[in-house]
């Protein structure tokens, strides 16, 4: 696998969060987006609703870990992850957010190449009613 890449501006973050897919793990929520490149990127993010800068920071350099460790190997090239820190991210089992990433970026993978979603249920058919003709209308 190649070096690990970031991305590097605003809308790339928003692109995950639109057009891709998303996953939970523990202490973590992941988005993924296919896009044309030959390499993969990755996007850290910790709001200050998980806590002051120390447990920001910390959250972070765990998810780069995480990164480094476990997502470097299953990632593919051509695609945009997203790691969004949870509360419970700075204090987490390690064990478990290892086990949760790979399986939440297994399943992104088989949800991206399958082209849909199992939790978005498909378009109802639309309830149109056929317009009546000019003497059904003369009659009324």
């Amino acid at each position: 696998m190649s070096d690990m890449k970031i991305i590097p501006s605003r809308a790339g973050f928003l692109a995950a969060r639109s057009k891709g897919e998303k996953a939970l793990a523990r202490g973590l929520v992941i988005q993924a987006v296919t896009r044309d490149s030959d390499e993969w990127r990755i996007g850290l993010t910790a709001t200050k609703k998980i806590g002051n800068a120390v447990t920001r920071n910390r959250a972070r350099r765990r998810m780069r870990a995480l990164a480094r460790d476990h997502l470097s190997p299953l990632a593919k090239n051509g695609m945009d992850y997203v790691l969004i820190a949870r509360h419970d991210t700075a204090t987490a089992n390690w064990q478990d957010m290892a086990k949760g990433l790979q399986k939440a970026i297994r399943y992104l993978h088989r949800t991206i190449a399958n082209g849909t979603n199992p939790n978005v249920k498909p378009d109802a058919k639309p309830n149109i009613k056929p317009i009546a003709d000019s003497q059904s209308q003369d009659q009324s």
